[in-house]
């Protein structure tokens, strides 16, 4: 699945990061490449979070994940 980054160069040096689709998917490095490295990480552990939210809303909920073209 593909997400959209928003990357920031900061002030003070290296880049700040944020998912469009994911708000609470932040990360922050030294160079561009870091920063989308660990933007994939921070994904991952929000899509991780959502999930086990969801398992304990209900035993009859899941989250699928849907690859749209636009």
């Amino acid at each position: 699945m593909k997400y959209t980054i928003i990357l920031e160069k900061e002030e003070e040096g290296g880049y700040s990061a944020q998912c469009f689709e994911l708000p609470g998917a932040i990360s922050q490095g030294e160079s561009k490449e870091e920063t989308l490295e660990n933007m994939k990480i921070a994904i991952e552990h929000v899509l991780e979070a959502l999930e086990q939210e969801t398992k304990k809303l209900s035993k009859n909920n899941e989250i699928s994940k849907v690859e749209l073209s636009v």
